[in-house]
């Protein structure tokens, strides 16, 4: 335990006028500067970035005290306060405590906080719980692109805060990619980002629509997931196949956008159901094959991700609460009936198949909501499926704007 004592000096100064002959006089004054003496201890010397220390202090003849360092905010002239050390290296805890009539009083501890490096390549995670608080710590990876025959080291790291978590990753994944059925347009590259994850979010008041323009989610590996390809029919564009469809050059008010798993070419996407785009950022399209598995416990599958709104992104499967069996969760998408119509510059014709996401309809036919995502036992979260929309379609909270590109 650390403990550090403030010291004031106590100082009585007594000025007393002695006046001669004559009939001279002088006004007594009486300063009496009083001490205050502040303490401060921590529960720990040193602890794992991300873990908890208790901190205590008392102090005498204080009436108000200030908090500084990796704590902030007014504080009780004496108590106790659980704190996070957030960083590593040094933590540093003060308290200044003062009155009226009084000189000021200070106290300070340190805190070492140090990394515990976990290595989660092909992890297959376990942890169900929905606060990001709860994957506090440092990870890395090690990869390798198997058609350019390159290794890469990821990581992930998450600082948990007050109302939010800090996930910080080169969006490298923990596992190998780019595998020989892959058809990556561009290379890899290690991208530094860093997200910000709500801890407690909140259904908001309206749904917000993904549209390209943002990350839909972080994986708990650190890559991205953006669900929206810029495919689409587009028969003007130079680029277009003979039906008319185009890998790239669409944009969020472009109509029959492509389902990049739907799609002949699935746009080169590995076994990971991941590409990459023009600047090397490796994404997610949908199932990750990775970090989850088809032997789930507990509840059902664990937590693998999170979306922009700060709610969970579970695996696949669920624990039938009706049966007391295990089995996915199931999207409530289906492929509309009937034609699109003829074919014209706009209009793909033909029957719907699935291809486009205009295809395909909510019909609330399976387990999830419009956005894939469901309260399972109070936890609201979105789940893996096998079907469109594969992760996500839409968020119930509010995205945070760190997920901005």
């Amino acid at each position: 335990m650390k403990e550090n004592y403030g010291y004031l000096v106590i100082m009585l100064a007594a000025l007393v006028g002695c006046g001669g002959g004559g009939g001279g006089s002088s006004d007594p004054v009486n300063d009496l500067i009083i001490s205050i003496t502040v303490s401060l201890s921590a529960s720990a010397d040193e602890v794992e970035v991300g873990s908890p220390i208790t901190l205590t202090w008392s102090s005498t003849n204080a009436q108000t005290c200030s908090a500084t360092g990796d704590w902030s905010g007014s504080k009780a002239v004496s108590g106790n306060e659980v704190v996070t050390i957030n960083k590593e290296g040094g933590n540093t805890f003060a308290l200044n405590c003062s009155a009226n009539n009084a000189s000021s009083g200070s106290a300070s501890v340190e805190v070492t906080g140090v990394l515990n490096i976990i290595n989660i390549t092909n992890e297959i995670f376990s942890n169900r719980i929905s606060d990001c608080a709860s994957y506090a710590d440092n990870y890395v990876s090690n990869v390798r692109d198997l058609t350019r025959v390159i290794d890469f080291e990821g990581y992930v790291d998450v600082e948990v805060f007050d109302t939010y978590c800090n996930l910080l990753s080169d969006n490298i994944p923990n596992h190998d990619f780019n595998d020989s059925s892959a058809n990556f347009r561009t290379n890899v590259a290690e991208i530094d980002r860093v997200f910000s994850v709500k801890r407690d979010p909140q259904m908001a008041a309206e749904i917000s629509q993904i549209n390209g323009q943002a990350w839909d989610a972080v994986m708990l590996n650190g890559v991205v997931v953006d669900v929206r390809s810029a495919g689409c029919y587009k028969p003007s564009e130079s680029r277009a196949d003979a039906d008319g469809n185009t890998e790239a050059g669409c944009g969020p008010n472009d109509e029959w956008m492509l389902i990049p798993l739907e799609y002949s070419t699935k746009f080169g996407a590995d076994i990971h159901n991941a590409h990459v785009q023009p600047d090397g950022t490796y994404h997610y399209h949908g199932n990750p094959n990775a970090m989850f598995d088809d032997s789930p416990s507990g509840d059902g599958s664990p937590v693998i991700g999170f979306a922009a709104d700060g709610f969970p992104i579970y695996g696949s499967y669920i624990l039938d609460e009706q049966t007391g069996n295990y089995r996915k969760a199931l999207s409530g998408y289906t492929v509309k009936q009937g034609s699109r119509g003829e074919r014209t510059d706009t209009n793909p014709g033909g029957d719907y198949t699935g291809l486009y996401e205009e295809d395909w309809e909510w019909t609330d036919s399976g387990d999830l909501d419009e956005c894939n995502g469901m309260d399972y036992k109070g936890e609201y979260g979105y789940y893996i499926t096998d079907s469109y929309p594969y992760i996500i379609n839409c968020l119930k909270g509010e995205p945070d704007a760190s997920f901005n590109k």
